[in-house]
């Protein structure tokens, strides 16, 4: 059987994988929702949820680094990894051990894309369909909602010391967008950003996530010279594409009701 990742490599198959190692948390979280479980045999430690996993599945390392030979012992019949979480050396490296599957989410489309894809190549087609549509109609529902609502503008800081934002070309600038966001961070990628350059952009308001640096209240100070508001985000709901989307459009549906609080 031949196969397409979202980079467009094709993957050769024998028969419809039963072994499967995951690289990726989101990832890891979609093959469980998709009923795939037992077939999941490795994984990384930063893979969180369900929060039980990590005691019955091999740990192999982390998104970065992992341990080859680890993995090489569980005999997987594929690997799934992502464009952006995993190197393409460590794609390489895999690869001598059993087809991979590199996916490339930077859009709702493209999240939708790779949940069809996962559909397709573990036989859960009906499950994964079922899965993008209740994404789509849920989006829906927000984006009726965001329009009701002024355009905010706004910074989405992942890291502090130094302090970093979200710019444009990523998925969670996206998912900014489908909130009636504007990103005032229009760098590529993940810039650092200093408050007096953020000063200068004005932002409405600043978006604190929770993950990968785990901002809590004691962080408000940093921005006490500004006047914009600040509320403090879930980042797995804004970054962890699949299954976990359903819920995140509920997310964005509660956040958009704190928004009216705020203002």
């Amino acid at each position: 059987m031949e196969f397409q990742d979202q980079l467009g490599r094709k993957i050769m198959l024998s028969s419809r994988p039963e072994r499967i190692v995951s690289l990726v948390p989101s990832q890891t979280e979609l093959l469980v929702d998709l009923g795939l479980e037992k077939e999941l045999v490795g994984i990384t430690k930063f893979c969180v949820h369900p929060k039980a996993l990590r005691k019955v599945k091999k740990v192999v390392g982390g998104t970065k680094e992992v341990h080859l030979d680890k993995i090489k012992e569980l005999k997987p019949d594929i690997i799934l990894c992502n464009k952006e979480e995993n190197t393409k050396e460590m794609v390489e490296e895999l690869e001598t051990i059993a087809p991979v599957h590199v996916s490339d989410v930077n859009n709702l489309d493209e999240a939708e894309e790779l949940i069809a894809q996962y559909g397709k190549l573990f036989g859960k087609g009906p499950l994964a369909d079922t899965f993008i549509s209740s994404i789509e109609r849920k989006k829906e529902e927000l984006k009726k909602l965001v329009e009701e609502r002024p355009k905010l503008k706004v910074a989405y800081f992942i890291w502090n010391r130094p302090l970093m934002a979200v710019g444009v070309n990523t998925f969670i600038d996206k998912m900014l967008e489908l909130n009636g966001f504007e990103n005032v961070i229009w760098e590529e990628r993940y810039p650092e950003i200093s408050v007096d350059q953020l000063k200068k952009r004005n932002p409405d308001l600043l978006l604190l996530s929770s993950e990968p640096f785990p901002f809590r209240e004691k962080h408000r100070e940093i921005f006490s010279e500004m006047n914009s508001k600040v509320l403090f985000v879930d980042g797995e709901y804004f970054s962890w594409y699949g299954s976990r989307l359903i819920d995140a459009m509920d997310y964005f549906k509660k956040l958009q009701d704190q928004l009216s609080i705020l203002s």
